[in-house]
């Protein structure tokens, strides 16, 4: 027996609507995995680092901060987190990767001829914290509050020193990382948090209880 004209149409015509459905969702999920490629989606509220005290610095901070004492002077003025937008998460995550990519690694030792030096990575050569403030040299340039972003010293993956830089904004705190392109909440690296520049004055935040690593960077 023949079907039905009427069932026919229905039956293309649903699925004409389960076919356009289908290419609606591929277009939304192909836009939202761009918007996420390139950064601009904004990422998930977490916690910031809880502070539990002050601690000294890391020498070579000490001696760059001689050298550059700008870079290091707090501006009470300034806000100590950022209301992160689209457009500002979308920077963060080009600068982390245009500093990344064009820098070449490189030891304090073949570097300077120093066991541990605090520079801006400039030169197209340098090793972890040397990333992060050229980073966040080109950020305060782009109009971020130089308060908000600080330098954090940590205990990496292989129980080594490390710096990275901590953005601290309403929605947490994000860490760049010359190991990574990827901004992630600091409880996500898997690192052990040390300390970090504090954003009263010249003394740092502890972040936890370890013992603080003379260097940066051993290798």
């Amino acid at each position: 027996m023949r079907q039905p004209l009427f069932g026919l149409l229905d039956v293309r015509s649903s699925s004409r609507t389960l076919i356009g459905a289908a290419l609606t969702f591929i277009a939304i999920s192909a836009a939202a995995q761009a918007q996420t490629q390139t950064g601009s989606i904004l990422p998930s509220l977490s916690q910031p680092v809880f502070k539990v005290g002050t601690a000294k610095p890391i020498p070579g901070w000490v001696r760059f901060c001689g050298r550059n004492p700008a870079e290091c002077a707090v501006d009470p003025s300034e806000p100590a987190t950022i209301e992160l937008t689209a457009k500002d998460w979308k920077t963060l995550n080009r600068i982390n990767q245009q500093v990344n990519a064009a820098i070449e690694a490189k030891s304090d030792q073949d570097h300077w001829g120093v066991e541990d030096r605090w520079d801006f990575a400039e030169d197209g050569y340098g090793d972890c914290e040397d990333y992060q403030l050229l980073k966040r040299k080109r950020l305060v340039e782009e109009g971020f509050p130089h308060r908000a972003l600080r330098m954090t010293v940590v205990i990496d993956e292989e129980g080594a020193g490390h710096a990275v830089m901590m953005v601290r904004t309403t929605r947490g705190d994000f860490i760049l990382d010359n190991k990574r392109n990827a901004i992630l909440p600091w409880h996500r690296t898997n690192y052990v948090f040390i300390k970090r520049e504090g954003d009263e004055g010249m003394a740092w935040a502890s972040l936890g209880r370890r013992i603080s690593p003379t260097m940066t960077a051993n290798q």
